[in-house]
C-alpha cells in the first residue's frame, strides 16, 4: 500500500478463498500444495525422519551449529533424551 502498487495487491487478493479471507487473510503469494509421502517401511521413515532433525544446520539455514540443540527439535529426545521444549510422542512405544 505504501509503495502504491495497488493493481499488484488487487491481484495477491484475488487468490484468497472466502475461508481464507473469515481468518483475516488479505493475499495470497504462493499456491496452496500437499506433497504427502507414504512411509511404507521403516528405512524411508528414517530418512524423512533425519531429514527433518537435520534441517536447522542445513546451508541456507544454519539456525544452530549442532541439529540436537535446535529447541523446535525432537533430535535431543531421541538422540539425547533429553526433553527441550515439548515432551515429543515417542513412536518406538507403536506396537
Amino acid at each position: 500500500e505504501e509503495g502504491k502498487h495497488q493493481r499488484l495487491l488487487d491481484y495477491l487478493a484475488s487468490s484468497v478463498s472466502i475461508r481464507e479471507r473469515k481468518k483475516g487473510q488479505k493475499h495470497k503469494v504462493f499456491k496452496d500444495t500437499f506433497d504427502a509421502k507414504g512411509l511404507y517401511n521403516e528405512n524411508i521413515f528414517q530418512q524423512k525422519f533425519r531429514y527433518i532433525h537435520l534441517n536447522p544446520v542445513r546451508k541456507g539455514w544454519r539456525l544452530v551449529n549442532d541439529y540436537r540443540n535446535y529447541e523446535h527439535s525432537s533430535a535431543s529426545f531421541y538422540e539425547l533424551g533429553i526433553v527441550k521444549r515439548f515432551q515429543p510422542f515417542d513412536y518406538r512405544l507403536l506396537p
